[in-house]
């Protein structure tokens, strides 16, 4: 039997009426219509569905939806900006040429965001590090990771000589 809950989605406050059981991904995707949100494997392995819960990269497809309740829940689409500008990785993604098919992309913004509220300023082997849980068929990655150093580089402060 359905029951309601309160779900914090980028910024929003919203109630749905869900199956204890759902993860997380159903509830975006299929109640929200957040579809941003990709589902390939269902069983965590690929990242496709990876959306940052209080800062953090997390798989939805396996995260139970009960435990989300109370949390800050960002996806792709709550990425961008209020004017619908394209938050810095999405731009550096686009700049650096690192979407092919698309379907992996949602997922690695969301691992790579995560990793720079953590980390504004990752060595390559960081980047590498904090991105291991997202598959790409199409890029080869190296496109991926220059984007990430290049939205680093990009919110770096400016130096002076």
């Amino acid at each position: 039997m359905r029951r309601p809950i309160e779900l914090s989605v980028n910024g929003v406050t919203e109630e749905v009426y869900v199956e204890p059981w759902w993860t997380l991904a159903r509830v975006l995707r299929d109640e929200l219509g957040l579809t941003g949100t990709k589902v390939s494997c269902e069983t965590g392995d690929c990242g496709a569905c990876t959306v940052n819960i209080d800062g953090r990269a997390v798989r939805s497809c396996i995260y139970p939806v009960m435990k989300a309740v109370g949390k800050k829940i960002v996806t792709i689409e709550g990425l961008s900006g209020e004017d619908d500008s394209l938050h810095p990785l999405q731009q550096a993604f686009l700049d650096h040429f690192a979407v092919q098919c698309g379907y992996c992309t949602p997922g690695m913004v969301m691992s790579a965001n995560a990793l720079l509220q953590e980390n504004p300023h990752p060595t390559e082997a960081e980047i590498k590090e904090g991105l291991k849980g997202n598959l790409c068929r199409c890029t080869g990655y190296n496109k991926i990771i220059q984007a990430v150093a290049a939205a680093a580089s990009a919110s770096a402060p400016n130096k002076e000589n």
